[in-house]
């Protein structure tokens, strides 16, 4: 009986065998595993922000309509054009903003494309499906990559008569004096064009980050008040005569001509670079129109007495839109 049973054994290791080899091979999932320095981090998965938000500018993304602001004063506190902050908020007119409402007060955020989710564990296991490689069409070597049915770019260009080299000799020199004129080896060669040296590329303008702006007087006169931070003049007062010329105290972009704002009369704003502006206040007259790009020492208005007791200019120069003591980047009077 034991006999028996050990005659069954040899037959049902080979129907197991048998079975094993009849199940259907599936291909194994790739498992790929990355290493934690290698894994993208969030913020290298985030666009970079604009050239303004990387030099320690701390101004605010928003700001609150409070009473008696308006969009013109608002941008000159945050240091902008205020026809950038009506765009960003969609204000078709710039003097519809009202008590309480938030404004966008800087360039908005470029928009994070959307992330595939992590764990954020570090030696995460990312499974790829298998995916068989598409299969790939061969060719004979040397064999034209050009695709059956289609004529070559090249078909049916001449490329005769061919120039021929011959060793000198009295004989061949002969031969090429009687050559006809129209032949191709006495065909005349013109001339090489001479090397025309290409203009040398202008020097980049400096960087609008950069704090090296160029700074100039505005115009001539004796300063009777000076920049105070403690609840003084925001700038320096100039005094002088009835339509003395204003000059741009530096080059830049108008971004405002108006009096929209109270205290300031006939105003000029300049925007130098996303870092500077400078204000020129109580003109009798203002010579640039707003989108105008002006030079430093260019008049841009007439000194006057508007919204002021007496005939001066008030000038301001603003870094990120607060005010800053004009002395210390004028050069000496």
């Amino acid at each position: 009986m034991m006999l028996a049973d050990r005659g069954w054994l040899p037959a049902c290791a080979l129907m197991l065998l048998l079975g094993g080899c009849m199940v259907a091979k599936q291909p194994a999932p790739v498992v790929q595993r990355t290493p934690e320095a290698a894994r993208p981090s969030a913020a290298k998965a985030k666009p970079s922000l604009p050239a303004s938000r990387a030099t320690g500018d701390t101004r605010p993304d928003t700001y609150t309509v409070k009473r008696g602001d308006t969009l013109y004063g608002i941008a000159l506190d945050h240091g902008h054009d205020y026809r950038d902050i009506a765009r960003w908020n969609n204000l078709a007119n710039p003097n519809a903003i009202e008590v309480g409402q938030v404004l966008r007060v800087r360039e908005p955020r470029p928009e994070v494309a959307a992330a595939q989710p992590d764990s954020g564990e570090p030696g995460s296991v990312v499974t790829i499906p298998f995916e068989a490689a598409p299969p790939v069409q061969g060719r004979e070597v040397g064999a034209s990559a050009q695709s059956p049915g289609v004529a070559s770019p090249n078909a049916g260009v001449i490329s005769t008569p061919q120039a021929i080299k011959l060793p000198y000799s009295d004989s061949a020199l002969a031969k090429l004096r009687s050559a006809p004129a129209d032949s191709a080896a006495t065909a005349a060669v013109p001339p090489a064009k001479p090397e025309v040296a290409s203009p040398k590329p202008e020097t980049a303008p400096a960087s609008e980050e950069a704090d090296g702006v160029a700074w100039a007087w505005p115009t001539k006169g004796k300063v009777v008040a000076n920049f105070n931070e403690n609840g003084g003049p925001k700038g320096l007062q100039i005094s002088g005569e009835m339509g003395q010329a204003i000059l741009a105290s530096a080059g830049g972009r108008v971004v405002y001509t108006g009096s929209g704002l109270r205290g300031y009369g006939n105003l000029v704003i300049i925007k130098h670079n996303n870092t500077y502006l400078s204000a020129y206040a109580h003109n009798r007259s203002v010579l640039v129109k707003q989108g105008d790009t002006v030079a430093r020492g260019q008049k841009i208005a007439e000194m006057g007495s508007s919204d002021a007791s007496r005939v001066m200019l008030h000038f301001e120069i603003r870094r990120l839109g607060k005010p800053v003591d004009p002395t210390k980047f004028l050069p000496p009077a």
